[in-house]
């Protein structure tokens, strides 16, 4: 028999009105209310029109560590919006800050809307932070975020094996001490990058001595200081750094030249991003190109595939970057 809102009223206790309200997401129906009806919906087998009108792109802060200051997402931004409007859709961007004191109410009002499908930009979301994502009424993909926790689609770059390339072309150069400029905000990413560094450097049987890590932070300016600190007390400098991003490359790089050291003449250093600034910085930085507007156009397309409507399977897709040699790396001979 098909479940009508008289049914689910009578089920509820609710009256249609109200019922109705909550199922079309609209004003008025407490939160609580609203999940009661929608809870009893489900459980009938009742459908709501699922017709998706736009896309809400969803930009996850914990800290602003990584986002607030990167050329890198601007440009997942642009392939997520010229992606939807080729495909008829509008996009709307939202920004969700984990210590804003209506973040879960924030969290309702977008993964409750059954008119939206939603990119969700994960790059500095933590495990823990997936919770209420993963209990979205809506279609969600996540965007450059990684979790282990909880199955959800997901358009990545594939970080793990893009640092081992850049490692492996260190290697290549004669390169058998190599240092991590290793990020202070550990995202899943990073851990990505790192595994990669450290794959290569056991494959080849080389030492990832803790004193070849610098920890530095992830802004140009605290990337340039904290490396100055990890400067006044190193003994033994490595002949090459692996960096988990260009931001954090420059920073270093910056300390590197003032306390003396020449780039490449002294130490080669790998960034990860490629950055427009790496092309101009002194030296021109080597770094792993990734496809930005690619990435956010991809997560659309599969948010928006006829073959996600009905599937239960999670698909994760990585996105695969290539090396950039540019001048900041030096072949050691001999």
């Amino acid at each position: 028999m098909k479940v009508n809102i008289r049914k689910i009223s009578e089920e509820t206790g609710f009256s249609m009105s109200t019922v109705s309200n909550a199922l079309n997401r609209k004003k008025g129906v407490n939160k609580e209310t609203a999940e009661k009806i929608l809870k009893v919906a489900e459980e009938l087998g009742y459908r709501v029109d699922e017709e998706i009108t736009k896309i809400r792109f969803v930009i996850f802060r914990r800290n602003g560590l990584i986002i607030d200051d990167s050329t890198f997402h601007p440009s997942v931004i642009e392939g997520v919006e010229h992606q939807a409007k080729l495909m008829g859709y509008e996009t709307v961007f939202c920004y969700v800050d984990i210590h804003d004191p209506d973040y879960q109410e924030q969290l309702y009002d977008i993964l409750s809307d059954m008119q939206s499908a939603v990119v969700l930009l994960g790059t500095e979301m933590l495990e823990e932070d997936y919770e209420p994502y993963a209990g979205a009424k809506n279609r969600i993909i996540l965007l450059d975020g990684r979790c282990d926790k909880y199955a959800f689609d997901s358009v990545l770059v594939n970080d793990m094996d893009a640092a081992a390339g850049a490692v492996e072309y260190l290697v290549e150069k004669g390169h058998t001490r190599i240092g991590y400029l290793r990020g202070e905000f550990r995202i899943q990413a990073f851990r990505s990058r790192e595994a990669g560094y450290r794959q290569v450097m056991n494959q080849h049987g080389l030492p990832a001595k803790p004193e070849y890590t610098a920890t530095v932070g992830t802004k140009i300016e605290t990337a340039y200081q904290k490396m100055k600190e990890y400067l006044d007390h190193a003994k033994e400098l490595p002949t090459a750094f692996f960096a988990d991003t260009d931001v954090i490359a420059i920073g270093s790089m910056q300390a590197m030249k003032e306390y003396g050291y020449d780039i490449p003449g002294d130490i080669s250093v790998i960034g990860f991003d490629n950055v427009a600034y790496g092309m101009v910085s002194d030296p021109p930085l080597s770094t792993v190109h990734v496809y930005k507007q690619e990435l956010g156009a991809r997560a659309v397309r599969e948010l928006l595939s006829a073959d996600r409507t009905d599937s239960k399977a999670k698909v994760k897709i990585q996105v695969c970057a290539d090396f950039i040699e540019r001048g900041s790396v030096k072949e050691i001979t001999g």
